[in-house]
């Protein structure tokens, strides 16, 4: 198809929109997405059928309220955070503890505690206990008192409160607020890697694709303090096989921290009366600009 006919009907198209209304920003980012479909669709000679049946997809995305983890399975997420990390570089700002995706199970309203907190609302009796702690610090080093640390991940089946009706509210979710000397330390236990939900949208794009739809065991954070840019990031933990396979690009260097075994014997020494995993990671926070990235995309989140 010549690129004469593409480019008349795109013409068509943008010629019926009426000077002074609308959208800009809206009408700038629907006309190249359409002049990038179109072409993308005579360059691919994509039929009608497969139009359709991408229309169809799309709608059942929606439905199954998978949007979130196809735009991570898709990479899209993390580009977001690679685009963010070029802007930084551009602005001369170099990040200690790096950014990386959100994931889409995020619900606002965690209890809060200061500086401890236990996640387990609904104990996981034969999980392996984890005690994580650590600063946070600013640029300098400098630790940040009154941080806000909101901590969440999944229990032993691979599945997140809220979002898995059998768990009790805000089951492995809260928000530690740090002392004067930026300590946070919270107890829980080692988490599980997961899938995504068999025979859904994305597990059927990701076979189509010839790929998996599973991340590594994995814990989420925001981090925030007045006069500082929120950060958000997550570690793997270390050891699990699909760390630097995640079907979701999460994993970066800096946030695989080493996870120290602890025996009951010598659980003492660290204030603790059982065996158990021990992480210490400290968080680095940028300090906020007008001339910086944002770190609050507000995005919309469920909400109890």
């Amino acid at each position: 198809m010549d690129q004469a006919r593409i480019d008349a009907v795109l013409n068509y198209i943008k010629s019926k929109e009426k000077p002074g209304q609308g959208n800009e920003r809206v009408k700038e980012i629907v006309n190249r997405m359409l002049k990038d479909l179109f072409n993308m669709m005579a360059d691919l000679d994509i039929t009608s059928e497969e139009m359709w049946h991408a229309c169809d997809f799309l709608g059942e995305i929606g439905r199954n309220g998978e949007w979130g983890l196809v735009f991570a399975g898709t990479g899209i997420e993390h580009f977001i955070d690679v685009k963010m990390d070029w802007e930084d570089e551009q602005a001369g700002i170099h990040a200690k503890t790096p950014r990386t995706i959100e994931g889409p199970l995020y619900i606002e309203g965690s209890p809060v505690s200061k500086s401890y907190a236990e996640l387990e609302t609904e104990p996981e009796p034969n999980a392996e206990r984890l005690y994580m702690s650590g600063i946070v610090k600013d640029e300098n080093g400098n630790p940040v008192e009154g941080a806000k640390i909101e901590v969440w991940h999944c229990n032993t089946k691979g599945l997140y409160s809220h979002f898995d009706s059998t768990q009790p509210r805000f089951n492995l979710r809260r928000a530690i607020i740090t002392d004067k000397d930026g300590k946070y330390e919270f107890k829980s236990f080692v988490p599980v890697g997961y899938s995504c939900p068999p025979g859904g949208s994305t597990d059927t794009l990701m076979a189509l694709l010839g790929r998996h739809g599973s991340r590594p065991a994995h814990i989420h954070f925001f981090v925030t303090a007045p006069g500082f840019r929120k950060l958000t990031t997550q570690i793997n933990i270390e050891g699990d096989p699909l760390t630097y396979d995640d079907f979701a690009f999460a994993t970066r260097e800096d946030l695989v921290p080493h996870v120290k075994r602890i025996p009951a014997d010598q659980a003492a020494a660290y204030g603790k009366n059982e065996a158990f995993a021990k992480i210490d990671f400290d968080f680095n926070l940028i300090k906020d600009a007008e001339n910086i990235p944002a770190g609050e995309n507000h995005r919309s989140h469920a909400n109890i």
